[in-house]
């Protein structure tokens, strides 16, 4: 119902309102530094000079952000836009492409549209930073943050958010015809492949200093507009194959929080669940609508005129979400309603450990 959404936003905005207050008093960040790895959930422009399909420095993409189209695969801010908000930050941080030695102290933001835990995924978009080439990356800008203040220690107090994994699925797995993974491949074994993968990427990331890491779950991608359209749900309100997946995929990658946690017990690794975030959202009036006209991709098609109702729409083109629903996740990954929107921290109470 249309009533939920407006509840649920006033919730939020109240959230943020707390926040906002606390930010004016505190008047600093409440974590030195803040880095940001992900697909085209997180991207704030990193694929802009990329020689790839998956990018959107195009309108109607930022028709509602300051900056206008940065390349953000939505209409306004991303989830990790709001979190740096939420954390104190009064800039966004900066994408890897961009970003400054006066900046990169204070975080960057590696993510890639079309990327995956995996390698070869997106790869018949063109271009784009696997979570392999985003670490390296992060390595190379520690190494100038090193030479720059010859300290490094600081980046143990950072928060580090990981948006990742999506992609295996909507760019490779559901791709039999240009990917061979799921001929290789059943659901339950892929969900273990990827999760075996992304053990090593999270303890690559611990390697460089993270501590306090915020590893979110995939979104149920089953629900996303161009699915239902391409696949179709036979009855049920999303496609269910796609969705069982994903669950198969989250369990693991819970377990696999809860094991990281036990062994580096040094670090602070912490569940960010999106089905429980984003799950009352199914009651409202036409939930799987894009906001614009869409492409084959599912991308915005160039310059089209969006859907004024976007205050309203949790989708803005086939794929991606509105700000509004980016404001949700967000402020439910910071400070969560209950314990399944985020185990066993909120990122919240990650940054004051």
């Amino acid at each position: 119902m249309a009533f939920e959404l407006d509840r649920l936003l006033f919730v939020h905005a109240f959230i943020v309102l707390l926040h906002v207050v606390a930010f004016v008093v505190s008047s600093k960040p409440q974590v030195p530094c803040y880095f940001i790895f992900g697909d085209s959930l997180v991207d704030s422009g990193n694929n802009n000079k990329l020689k790839t399909k998956c990018k959107v420095n195009y309108p109607p993409y930022g028709i509602d952000f300051p900056q206008g189209n940065t390349g953000r695969f939505t209409n306004g801010r991303t989830s990790a836009d709001i979190i740096g908000q939420l954390l104190g930050f009064d800039k966004f941080i900066p994408s890897y492409a961009t970003a400054t030695n006066r900046e990169i102290s204070i975080g960057v933001n590696y993510g890639s549209g079309g990327s995956g835990i995996r390698k070869e995924t997106g790869s018949h978009m063109g271009d784009r930073y696997s979570m392999d080439r985003q670490l390296r990356h992060h390595k190379s800008i520690i190494s100038r943050i090193s030479r720059l203040k010859k300290n490094t220690k600081f980046l143990r107090k950072c928060i580090y958010i990981v948006n990742i994994g999506s992609n295996d699925y909507i760019n490779n797995y559901f791709m039999p015809d240009l990917y061979n993974t799921s001929h290789m491949y059943t659901k339950h074994q892929y969900a273990k492949v990827l999760i075996n993968q992304y053990s090593g990427q999270l303890k690559t990331l611990y390697s460089l200093g993270g501590r306090k890491i915020a590893v979110f779950s995939l979104a149920p991608i089953g629900c996303s507009p161009i699915f239902i359209n391409k696949f179709g749900t036979y009855g049920k309100p999303c496609v269910q194959k796609m969705n069982e997946a994903v669950t198969l995929f989250n369990d693991r990658l819970k377990a696999l929080v809860h094991t990281l946690n036990h062994k580096k017990s040094d670090a602070k690794f912490t569940f960010i669940n999106l089905g429980s975030i984003l799950s009352p959202l199914g009651d409202v009036p036409m939930p799987n609508s894009p906001c614009c006209l869409v492409r084959k991709d599912g991308q915005c098609i160039p310059k089209s005129i969006p859907c004024p109702m976007r205050s309203v729409s949790i989708f803005f083109d086939g794929l991606h979400p509105t700000e509004v629903s980016n404001n949700i996740i967000a402020t439910r990954s910071y400070s969560g309603v209950s314990q399944k929107d985020a185990s066993p921290y909120d990122i919240s109470q990650l940054a004051q450990l």
